[in-house]
């Protein structure tokens, strides 16, 4: 399928594919379906090849469009919308290399990435999360070594969280040299979902999020072609990360702010059924709170989102994607209790989106970065600490 070029377009396909996925939200959320059908809707609306540039077949959209079209899947979907990003992490940071000259294993790594997703429709995925480790990259235990021949790399180790198990076909998977405990240096490996020695748990049940399709990941001698190793370049996964921490510190923030509109936009629903609620002063005075809040988060994620594309690695970039995510972590919750308020019982009835929204929403401080983290940094930067050195942040 062919994308549209012009972001309105994008937004309302974006729409439309979203009105598709709403309907299985609740059976995915109650443990009625594995939620595997949404990726296959994402998949036949073209919308894999979303940040693929131009020429090579995709959208060639930026980070700001992105967290939009996120957004408003975000509104119908938010768990399709977070599983979804999990591809866009792994295709953002590499589309975002285009037009920049390369080596030629990264050339050809590049290529091969691209064609497998305009092409051949493939979903990538993230697998970076290990217990106790969270997402970090530094103190990760997942492993990798070069062969005797130095043609192939092993990698052994577990991964604890890892969405679209058995709905994606590849898993990009972080790991560090074997015998290397305390090194800073990271790699990224693409893994195919049948490679031998791949194999995932049980999905994981989940208070929220369950359309994620998240499960363990073990990899027992993982063999790979050097072909598979990312960008074809050892070691640098810290060092992009901590230059430009976006994929990782915000690409989930459109689909939360989604959500954060979609109990809103319930909520609104709601009221304005009844004559009586809408013209209640009180309940005026109430929603007018959610208005404000919403808006001045979207705001800021926008803004956020078009600092990247025009200053992509600067501090300020950085600074603002990190405010973005917290300041949607904040307003979610803070619309829901706002919603349980104004709605009373009508918010808790399973019958009705919004119990599920809500317990949604409350979930945006368990993805990176977490609420600290993202306090951590603005902090430091406000007193004008080095955040380029790897040392000053716990990546």
């Amino acid at each position: 399928m062919t994308l549209p070029t012009n972001t309105d377009d994008l937004l309302k396909l974006a729409d439309r594919t979203g009105e598709t996925l709403a309907p299985l939200a609740a059976d995915v959320d109650a443990g009625r379906s594995n939620g595997h059908e949404a990726y296959r809707i994402l998949r036949e609306a073209g919308l894999l090849g979303l940040l693929i540039p131009r020429e090579a077949g995709g959208a060639g959209l930026g980070f700001g469009a992105y967290s939009r079209v996120l957004e408003q899947l975000g509104v119908h979907n938010g768990a399709a919308a977070l599983g979804y990003n999990m591809h866009n992490v792994v295709i953002g940071a590499l589309a975002e290399t285009a037009g920049t000259p390369l080596p030629q294993a990264a050339e050809t790594f590049r290529s091969w990435v691209f064609d497998e997703v305009v092409n051949g429709h493939k979903m990538f995925a993230s697998a970076v999360s290990e217990a106790g480790n969270g997402a970090k990259l530094r103190g990760m235990r997942t492993s990798y070594r070069l062969t005797a021949d130095r043609e192939h790399y092993v990698l052994d180790g577990e991964k604890s969280f890892v969405s679209l198990a058995g709905a994606a076909d590849y898993y990009v998977v972080a790991a560090r040299p074997h015998g290397g405990e305390d090194t800073s240096e990271v790699s990224h490996f693409v893994v195919a979902a049948d490679d031998p020695g791949v194999s995932f748990g049980r999905v994981h049940s989940l208070a929220a999020m369950n359309g994620t399709s998240t499960a363990g990941m073990r990899l027992d001698a993982v063999t790979l072609p050097r072909s598979r190793l990312y960008l074809g370049v050892e070691g640098m996964s810290l060092f992009k990360l901590v230059r430009e921490p976006h994929w990782m510190t915000a690409g989930y923030t459109g689909a939360y702010l989604g959500i954060a509109e979609a109990i809103f936009r319930w909520t609104v629903e709601y009221v304005t059924a009844s004559p009586q609620r809408a013209g209640n002063p009180v309940i005026q005075h109430d929603l007018g709170r959610m208005s404000a809040r919403l808006r001045a988060a979207r705001a800021l994620v926008h803004e956020a989102g078009d600092h990247i594309d025009s200053e992509r690695g600067s501090l300020e970039a950085n600074a603002m994607v990190h405010a973005a995510k917290y300041i949607v972590g904040e307003v979610g919750p803070e619309l829901g209790r706002d919603a349980v308020r104004v709605c009373g019982s009508a918010a808790v009835a399973k019958s009705a989106p919004l119990e599920r929204l809500i317990r949604e929403a409350s979930f945006s401080s368990v993805m990176p970065a977490k609420p600290y983290d993202c306090l951590e940094y603005l902090g430091k930067a406000a007193v004008g600490v080095n955040l380029y050195d790897a040392r000053a942040f716990s990546w």
